[in-house]
């Protein structure tokens, strides 16, 4: 199997792949214009498996390449051309040919050819051609366009390939819908054991890397119970739930109107014999030039398959004359049984967390109790001499405790269960205890403070007395010490005591892992591209998370400006945010109008 595809760009990319002869510019050449109508601006990559040259032979930009220039920049008022000389011994980098797109420009990049690179891609095939189906041994496969011969799985969308238009439709939706979800380049999770402590990580690791390294230790529950549906907001489904049932349960009509067969418009004007409430039907078989007065879900009688609204008809004495005919479609405002879930089919999938769509959904197929994980429980406590509880006068030098609340409210928003072990004074062996008592109790442990190069080595002793803890340097800002392990069967968390760094740390590791305990193995961090309204400011090699601001511009994209002052203990540079702008390791600097990452606090915050 193909690897994950990962996209550099903040805007989708689609390949279309195919063995040679099935159409695939021939398609693009349709499909290009057809997009452009729609308002898409397109970007295209064309795999070439041959030499080829783009300008002509006698003009100076193909003469200066000739003669040894790397690259030839041609440029006029209606168009440039950068030509690069970079013979490779394989194929070139995908990833690298994406860089060069604008992207400011564009709202999605189609890719023609690198079957073999992992991208999302959809497969054209023609049966006659007798080729095999590239998706086999491919996931990366997100549709196939294909004629009628060619048999297409259940778990991928079948699209008509020589209709232009469904496939615009395919691609039109995926760019709507589609979401950065990566911003770092992946770790292989097997080499997060080498990843120990501070000593042999001196320059930090990157983001990406802790998280893979956190996610290695986590195992996902297997320990499911079955839970009423009153008592379940925001637990995690333990297996498949298969729908007994059709919905909607019968073909029902979408609104007020009249029912008929469409082969009756011809007939008029029709006869109403009837008229269906919801919850009623009618018993009969409607005939050719009858119809019957319907209300909103209401049963559709056998022999009727169209309906017309009821402000576009006019009836009198029984007789309907119906309006504007030549605009009525064969099906139109009937919703058949069993089109939003059949009968038998997975209504939910296990790994879904569940809320209040969710518990809707459950309850309209009739289900009143469900098989779920056990939620996690999670310690949490605060360390330090310094640190006082709200509610207590504020000793001299001191700060108020306020980051076991927010790691308290975060865990409670992810299903967790939660046990306050309060503020612990900076001494070895009153931490000890506190570990040793925690790791008996919960199944994650989470700490803030005492994990700072220079800070008082009482936490890490304690830990070093009751587990298997690494310390390491997240090449992050703000939250750069993080300390993670073991105390017995329970997973360990030490977070920086900076507020805005606990919370930022939080959310990048410490809430993947609990959403994988909890059973949400397919989870995935969003993350958004929007346009920076101001300049930003960053550090090569350093992933940087600044409270931001983001909301819909009149061009229909998300900007986003930050909350001002970024010191890692403004909690107010939080309470004014609604996002994280991410800016990645391999950036310093981000212009007013560039592209950058957000992401969203919808989930915890």
């Amino acid at each position: 199997m193909t690897a994950l595809f990962t996209n550099p760009l903040p805007i989708p990319v689609l390949g279309f792949c195919a063995y040679s002869g099935t159409g695939k510019t021939t398609l693009l050449k349709q499909l290009i214009p057809l997009l452009n109508q729609r308002g898409l601006r397109l970007a295209v990559i064309k795999h070439a498996h041959h030499n080829f040259d783009v300008d002509i032979p006698g003009k100076d930009s193909f003469e200066m390449r000739k003669a040894g220039a790397k690259q030839v920049l041609v440029a006029s008022n209606m168009r440039w051309a950068l030509m690069t000389e970079d013979p490779l011994d394989d194929d070139p980098q995908l990833q690298h040919l994406l860089r060069q797109i604008e992207v400011d420009k564009v709202d999605i990049v189609l890719v023609e050819g690198f079957k073999k690179l992992a991208l999302p891609k959809i497969e054209l095939h023609r049966a006659a051609h007798n080729k095999p189906l590239i998706h086999i041994h491919d996931d990366n496969i997100v549709a196939i366009a294909c004629c009628d011969e060619t048999t297409v799985p259940a778990s991928l969308t079948r699209l008509d390939l020589n209709n232009v238009a469904q496939i615009a439709d395919f691609v039109q939706h995926y760019q709507q819908n589609w979401q950065a979800t990566v911003i770092n380049l992946p770790v292989d999770a097997s080499k997060a054991a080498k990843i120990d402590d501070t000593a042999n990580n001196k320059n930090g690791i990157s983001v990406s890397q802790g998280v893979a390294a956190v996610l290695a230790q986590i195992t996902p529950t297997n320990h499911p119970e079955v839970v009423d549906l009153i008592d379940i907001d925001n637990h995690v489904l333990a297996q498949d739930i298969i729908s007994e049932i059709n919905v909607p349960q019968q073909t029902n009509s979408a609104m007020d109107g009249y029912a008929f067969a469409f082969n009756s418009i011809a007939n008029a004007p029709l006869k109403v014999v009837a008229e269906v409430l919801a919850g009623h039907h009618y018993p009969n078989i409607l005939q050719d030039g009858e119809a019957v007065r319907i209300m909103t879900g209401a049963t559709v009688p056998q022999g009727a398959d169209t309906i017309q609204a009821i402000e576009l008809a006019n009836e009198q004495n029984q007789k309907l004359i119906l309006l504007e005919t030549d605009k009525i479609i064969k099906g139109q405002h009937v919703r058949l049984a069993g089109e939003d879930i059949a009968q038998g089919q997975v209504a939910l999938a296990a790994g879904t967390r569940l809320g209040a769509a969710e518990l809707g959904l459950m309850a309209s197929l009739g289900f009143h109790r469900l098989p779920v994980f056990k939620r996690p429980i999670v310690a949490v406590f605060s360390t330090g001499d310094e640190v006082s509880q709200p509610g207590d006068q504020l000793k001299a030098n001191c700060i108020y405790d306020a980051n076991r609340y927010t790691i308290l409210s975060m865990a409670k928003k992810l299903g967790c269960q939660v046990i306050d072990l309060g503020i612990i004074d900076d001494n070895e062996q009153t931490l000890t205890n506190t570990l040793i008592d925690a790791g008996t109790k919960a199944d994650i442990v989470i700490s803030s403070g005492g994990v700072s190069v220079g800070n008082a080595d009482y936490i890490k002793m304690a830990l070093a007395n009751v587990g298997n803890t690494h310390f390491w340097r997240i090449n992050m800002r703000p939250g750069r010490p993080l300390a993670v392990g073991n105390i017995n069967q329970s997973l360990f968390f030490g977070l920086p005591g900076n507020p805005v760094a606990v919370m930022v740390a939080f959310l990048q590791f410490v809430q993947p892992a609990i959403r994988k305990m909890a059973g949400e193995a397919n989870w995935l961090p969003q993350f958004i591209p929007a346009i920076a309204s101001q300049p930003l400011r960053s550090k090569t090699g350093r992933t940087e998370f600044l409270r931001g601001i983001y909301t819909l511009g009149p061009d229909g994209k998300i900007h986003v400006s930050t909350t001002g002052a970024q010191g890692s203990g403004m909690l107010s540079s939080m309470v004014n945010a609604n996002c994280l702008i991410v800016i990645g390791d391999d950036h310093d600097t981000i212009p007013t109008g560039g592209s950058v990452f957000i992401q969203p606090f919808a989930d915890l915050l």
